[in-house]
Parts: C-alpha cells; structure tokens; sequence
C-alpha cells in the first residue's frame, strides 16, 4: 500500500514537467508585478487556506534561514475568524474572497487561487472579481482544474484526482514559484 501512495505521488509531482512553461509564466508575472510595487492577494479553502497562510508567511518572514531581506509584499484574502463569519452571516460564504478582494485589491496586482476542485463558488467569484480590476490571476489547481481553468488566466493544474496529493503538489509548487521569484529579486542582474 505504502508503495502505491508513493508511486501515485511521484508521478503527480513528476507530472509537473508538463505544466513547465506556465509555471515559468507564474514566476514571470509575480516578479513583474512586485518589482512594479504590486502585491500578491492569495486565498483558498479549508487544506487549501492553511497553504494560503503557509506561503503568506513565506514571503512575509522568509523562505531560506540563510537569506535575511525585506519583507514581499502578500495579503492573505482571509485568516481570521471574524472576518470569515462576519461576511458569511451578513452576506455570503461565497463573496468571501471577492469582497476582500474589491477592498484590498489594485490594477496590476497577483491573485493566487488554491483549489483542488476549482469549482468552490467564492474562488470562482475571486477570480472574476479580479477581472474587472485588472488583476491577473493565477490558479493552483487538481481535478482538471475544475470550473476555475477557464476563468483564471494562468491554470497550474496538478494532473491528480487525489486531494491529499494536489495539496501536497500546491506546497510544492508553492515553494517552488516562491523561491525563484526570491532569487529574481534578490538578483542584481534583475534589478
């Protein structure tokens, strides 16, 4: 058993080559966008939202122990519990992350979506909210990304049916993007 999970997750991250130019897109349009003093506006539900808070901290405190900068301009969309149950009680569960967005949100800034549906119907909101503001969106996506792979401009879909596995793709991925848009801005040939 332990050795089919392992082979069905090595294939899923080694599925990852295929999605390789956008994922070098992603890197592209988040370094543009922060060198142009943009930020990143990131969101997800349940698993997805603890990554969301995982990869805010990243870019707020750091990525690497050994690499001391700045802190990278982040918001994560939803991390507290009054906001979540005020906007669900007076209004909706599904303007959660569009309403952040509409108040929190500038032309030129990044939004990160984390789904491993991309059917979840405030991600979906998310995202056309970000296009009326110029905002251009990526997603991590699974499940052939879901409702959310033709909305959001860039898809990054981990090609697995297996939610535990796309989260664990999504951190990856996450880590990854992270870290070589780190290395872009630290660079003083990027400058």
């Amino acid at each position: 058993m332990l050795s089919k999970k392992i082979l069905e997750h090595s294939t899923a991250i080694q599925d990852l080559v295929n999605i390789k130019k956008n994922i070098d897109s992603s890197i592209n349009k988040i370094f543009k966008s922060l060198k142009a003093g943009k930020k990143i506006l990131i969101c997800g539900n349940g698993g997805s939202a603890a990554d969301a808070q995982h990869l805010t901290a990243e870019f707020l405190i750091r990525l690497n122990p050994k690499i001391n900068r700045k802190p990278i301009s982040i918001v994560n969309l939803v991390s507290d519990t009054s906001t979540i149950t005020a906007c669900s009680n007076d209004y909706s569960f599904d303007i959660l992350f569009s309403r952040n967005l509409e108040a929190l949100g500038k032309s030129g800034d990044i939004l990160i979506i984390i789904s491993t549906s991309g059917n979840s119907k405030n991600i979906i909101n998310a995202i056309k909210a970000a296009k009326k503001k110029k905002i251009f969106s990526i997603g991590f996506l699974g499940n052939q990304g879901g409702k959310c792979r033709n909305i959001v401009d860039l898809p990054l879909i981990v090609n697995s049916s297996n939610t535990g596995i796309i989260q664990e793709c999504h951190i990856f991925l996450g880590h990854y993007i992270f870290n070589s848009v780190e290395k872009s801005l630290l660079s003083p040939l990027r400058r």
